[in-house]
């Protein structure tokens, strides 16, 4: 839903210039597709005219420039909020006038007065005398409005809104500049984050009388804690800025954690029903992270510390609990041993223990070539841990001939037998040398079930369970800068493709099977686990954000080739999950059966895929 927040230069007490600005504004801002535009508190008249509020030919002038702006806009879906002092029998309210099609559909006043530093509007309006708070409704959304003040209020109307289904805000607001600072805001964010809501807070601009106070015209929209739209300082020209917001996004957010417990009120409700809601745009404006598991630039070097730090914690904790003083891992010179490593090393030093207690277990078969053999004996060098070499090739040459399978035939067989035999040998040394078998795979490959069932996909504590492959690679990353000796290896890791070589290499001793040959960009995949699982988005809308985000690396018919084959493993491999080990959750989404993922193993499928087939 396109969302708008508008800046007119009014000028105090020039009710018909003030008219025609906001007239223009609408209809610049309907030529843009925008649904709905938040105007600043009073903006009519202005916002300072003091004790002319008290003045009729004032109150005369802003009744005459609303019927102006609603004559100038009856051929106009917008949904406005415009500030204007409303006069009802003896009292003089602040209120926001809802208009759309030329009509009034509603007025909501300010709750809060302002009368401290330097504000006296209880000098002019009267206080709130509302019995009900107005809701406007749509088949697509729902609108609270709230006024300046109200925002500051310990517990703001737009908290009860929020409870009662308002999906957006709006907030009509006159603040001068030395009063907000950055304030406004540290609390919009935290309030559209705490309300999970569209917060559009449009605040008075330059035109206002600079006697006292200077007003900058600061504004903003905010959705669930998150800045999308916000306007500079001190323009002298009337403007607006507008974003695309997504509200199934917010409904998505209500129906979990504390919202969904905050419980109902005790404020009545006025519900306004907005018929002929036209939603469409010819474009949606809106950034889509293609790589939603990997933290901004600015904060990612502390956010992964903080993810190395997750880890280690938890495996430190089921150190101490089981008394070990060991563990072992499989160590194949790939993305996520290596990242497993990593974290044991961490734990270790953490933990105050020698790294020569843990072992990297160097497992080589059929499908091991030079560069990844050497790149996990170098890192195991550098990191100084314990190695011990493993052959396997004859224990599977053995295991084929007891099962009468032809090591001749490169199937599913062929792979699996390797992927148990390394597992089996894991955890034989590690029970029997007193040690913690650590798994290795990651949160992409939980999803997709890209694992061998009681091979890989089993372990004593799996490390990497909570972490997708985008941002294991980032993890490895800022290891290798933080790690100046590893730094060469590390990186020739990060570019070996991805691959459990399980099959025999070529003739030039290079890998022959490239995993996302099979099961396509782990970036995709982990694009569709994030919006599947954090916020239940349908088939539909994956594809759609899916090709925002990629923004034409991946054609249509390509991004739906592997959200089916995402869909089909994901519900297909449910049983390895209801059984997977315990391992620690490092972000939003997780598969745990036990904490995060509640769902039988039998689930159909058929909904989410015909859905995708019907696109």
């Amino acid at each position: 839903m396109r969302v708008a927040v508008a800046v007119p230069v009014c000028k105090p007490a020039d009710c018909d210039n003030n008219a025609d600005e906001i007239i223009k504004i609408i209809r610049e801002a309907d030529a843009e597709q925008v649904k709905i535009i938040a105007f600043p508190e009073l903006c009519v008249t202005g916002a300072t005219c003091g004790d002319m509020f008290m003045q009729d030919a004032l109150i005369n002038a802003g009744e005459a420039a609303l019927e102006k702006i609603l004559k100038e806009t009856e051929d106009l879906n917008i949904f406005a909020a415009v500030g204007l002092p409303v006069r009802v029998d003896s009292k003089l309210f602040n209120c926001a006038v809802c208009i759309r099609k030329g009509i009034i559909h509603g007025i909501v006043q300010k709750t809060y007065l302002k009368n401290h530093g330097g504000s006296y509007e209880a000098r002019w309006f009267s206080p709130s005398d509302a019995n009900a708070a107005l809701i406007f409704e749509s088949e697509y959304f729902n609108i609270g409005v709230e006024l300046g003040e109200d925002l500051h209020a310990v517990i703001p109307p737009s908290s009860y809104y929020a409870l009662a289904g308002a999906d957006i805000i709006l907030n009509l607001s006159a603040q001068s500049e030395i009063y907000q600072d950055n304030r406004a805001r540290y609390l919009i964010k935290a309030h559209s984050a705490k309300t999970k809501s569209v917060y559009a807070y449009a605040n008075a601009g330059t035109g206002e009388s600079t006697t006292d106070s200077v007003y900058s015209g600061h504004s903003l929209i905010c959705e669930s804690g998150e800045i999308l739209a916000e306007t500079e300082k001190f323009k002298r020209e009337s403007r607006f800025i507008y974003c695309d917001c997504d509200i199934a996004k917010i409904r998505s957010e209500r129906r979990t954690g504390a919202f969904l417990s905050s419980g109902g009120n005790n404020m009545q409700y006025h519900k306004i029903y907005l018929e002929d809601i036209d939603n469409r745009t010819d474009k949606i404006e809106r950034r889509i992270n293609a790589h939603p598991f990997i933290p901004a630039e600015r904060e990612r070097a502390l956010k992964c510390e903080n993810i190395f730090s997750i880890q280690a914690a938890g495996l430190a904790k089921r150190l101490e609990h089981t008394r070990l003083k060991k563990v072992f891992i499989n160590i194949s010179g790939g993305l996520d041993s290596t990242l497993a490593l990593l974290a044991a090393v961490k734990t270790f030093d953490y933990l105050e223990i020698d790294r020569k207690n843990i072992t990297g277990l160097v497992l080589r078969g059929f499908g091991t070539t030079g560069r990844t053999y050497n790149n996990a004996l170098e890192l195991a060098r550098i990191l100084n841990i314990s190695v011990r070499e493993i052959p396997i090739i004859d224990a599977c040459l053995s295991h084929f001939k007891d099962i009468g399978h032809d090591p001749e035939i490169k199937d599913l067989t062929y792979e699996n037998v390797q992927a148990r035999e390394r597992t089996q040998i894991l955890m034989d040394i590690a029970g029997k040398e007193g040690g913690l078998a650590v798994g290795t795979g990651t949160l992409s490959e939980i999803a997709l079930g890209w694992s061998t069932y009681n091979g890989d996909h089993i372990s004593m504590y799996s490390v990497n369970c909570g972490i997708p492959k985008t941002l294991a690679k980032v993890l490895v990353a800022h290891a290798a800068e933080n790690i100046p000796e590893a730094k060469a290896v590390l990186h020739d890791i990060l570019g070996t493709p991805i691959s459990p070589e399980l099959l025999p290499p070529d003739r030039n001793g290079e890998i022959t099977q490239i995993t996302e040959e099979v099961v396509g960009p782990y970036e995709l995949h982990d694009f569709f686990l994030y919006y599947m699982m954090k916020y239940g988005f349908s088939p539909k809308k994956i594809l759609i954000l899916a090709e925002l985000a990629f923004n034409c690396k991946y054609e249509r018919v390509e991004i739906k080739k592997w959200l089916n084959f995402f869909y089909r493993r994901f519900f297909a491999n449910q049983f390895k999950r209801s059984c997977m080990p315990d391992g620690p959750k490092a972000g939003f989404v997780g598969l745990s059966p036990r904490t995060d993922l509640k769902m039988p193993s039998d689930m159909c499928a058929d909904i989410w895929l015909k859905e995708l087939e019907d696109i």
